[in-house]
Parts: C-alpha cells; sequence; structure tokens
C-alpha cells in the first residue's frame, strides 16, 4: 500500500467501510485458540501504516470530529481518518485468546522446552510511536470505538482503553518504549510481540523482544504470523 497524500487520505479501504455486521469470538483465529501452544503475554502496535494507513503528524489537519458511529474521524480539510478494516476487530477480541492459554508466568526463559499452562489472564496490549504529534495520535484513539463481541458481554469502546499496558506515544528510539512499557508491566522481553512497518525498529530485538514487520498493516494473518514468529523465536514446538 502507498503512502498517502494530501489527496489520498480516504478511509475507504479501513474500518469505516466496513458492512460485516458484529464481530464474534470466532472471528479469531484456530491458530491462536490452539490450547497445545502459547500466545505472548504482552502484544504492542506501532500507530502510523500499521494499525491505520497514514502518518497522523503529516496528514490529518486537526480539529478532529468523529462521526457518529466512531468508525472514523474528519479533519479541518473534511478527510476521514480510521483504522486499517481489521484491526477494530483484532484489538478488541485479541485480548481473549489469551483467556484460555498464556505462556506459564515466569517460564521459557526465552530458550527451548518452554512450556504452556491454561490461564484467565488475558494479553495485555500496548502502543510503541514515535510520531511527533502524540496529542493528535491520542484524541484519533479516544474518537476511534472498538465494535462490541455480542457472544461475550462485551461492549463497544474506545480504542485507546484497550491499551492496558500503556501507550508509548513520542519521538525517539523504541527501545526506550519498551523500557517503559517493561518497567510497568514487569512482563519480561521475550513475552512480548511487537508489530511495526519500519524496519529500523528491529532494533528492539536486541532486548528480546520479538517483532514482526508489516507491510500493509495489521490483519488477522499478520497477527498469525507474528506469533508463529514468536512462538519459533521460543523455541515452542506443537506435540
Amino acid at each position: 500500500m502507498r503512502k498517502l497524500s494530501r489527496s489520498g487520505t480516504s478511509a475507504s479501504n479501513t474500518s469505516s467501510s466496513h458492512s460485516g455486521g458484529v464481530p464474534s469470538a470466532a472471528s479469531v483465529p484456530a491458530s491462536l485458540a490452539d490450547p497445545s501452544l502459547p500466545l505472548p503475554r504482552l502484544i504492542v502496535f506501532d500507530l502510523d501504516y500499521t494499525l491505520w494507513p497514514f502518518w497522523v503528524d503529516t496528514h490529518v489537519t486537526p480539529p478532529l470530529k468523529a462521526n457518529a458511529a466512531h468508525t472514523a474521524a474528519a479533519d479541518r480539510y473534511g478527510e476521514d481518518y480510521a483504522f486499517y478494516h481489521e484491526v477494530p476487530y483484532i484489538l478488541q477480541l485479541l485480548p481473549r485468546a489469551g483467556m484460555s492459554l498464556n505462556p506459564e508466568a515466569g517460564g521459557g526463559g526465552g530458550g527451548g522446552g518452554g512450556t504452556a499452562t491454561t490461564t484467565t489472564v488475558p494479553i495485555k496490549l500496548g502502543v510503541a510511536s514515535r510520531t511527533s504529534a502524540p496529542s493528535l495520535a491520542r484524541d484519533l484513539l479516544k474518537m476511534l470505538h472498538l465494535p462490541a463481541v455480542a457472544d461475550a458481554g462485551q461492549k463497544a469502546r474506545r480504542a485507546g482503553d484497550v491499551f492496558d499496558a500503556g501507550m508509548e506515544i513520542y519521538p525517539g528510539s523504541k527501545i526506550k518504549h519498551f523500557e517503559a512499557l517493561q518497567k510497568r508491566t514487569g512482563i519480561r522481553y521475550e513475552d512480548m510481540l511487537f508489530f511495526d512497518d519500519e524496519s529500523r525498529n528491529m532494533e528492539t530485538e536486541k532486548l528480546g523482544v520479538t517483532m514482526r514487520l508489516v507491510r500493509d498493516g495489521v490483519t488477522w494473518a499478520e497477527v498469525e504470523k507474528g506469533v508463529e514468529e514468536w512462538r519459533k523465536r521460543r523455541g515452542y514446538k506443537k506435540n
């Protein structure tokens, strides 16, 4: 997907164009609900060209105003901005994948032979963005809402509220972002999975984080590939 210009910032390919109805827990891919394999304890997302198809600090001109459904927000010039198509469902449902399985607390050690255990602890989500417009990014995350999940009694909520591990949004090396996330959550770097569109941020893997480089935004398929990479790096194998 090409980087958007001022004339191409429409949300037509994002969540605002979706008409498929209310999602359910069944939308979570089977590989993420496999009871024999573990999941990361913390999954972190970049924002620009990862969760949404634009640079918030260059494409978006405040003030912003959300539409009635809170699936998109228009800026001063009337351009609509929204998440990539599958992102609202991913953010809403991904934490629930961890309700059935997660890595054993403190186990694994980053090497082979790790074990998994059933748990009721959901996967934590976080943000690591180096945008130079952090306030605008946070405003957009408040305006964009996630859909309700009918079979789980999950109500619609602001996107920003799902990031229970915290949102590190400021310029600079993402090493700093992850150090802050680790300090806040106490979760080991080896138990973290990161999605980002810039190869320079692979430097986070020096900490022990597993990073999945995405090119066309986050999708369920990308999440599956990222989790697979994390499992391989941790040495987990399906018996």
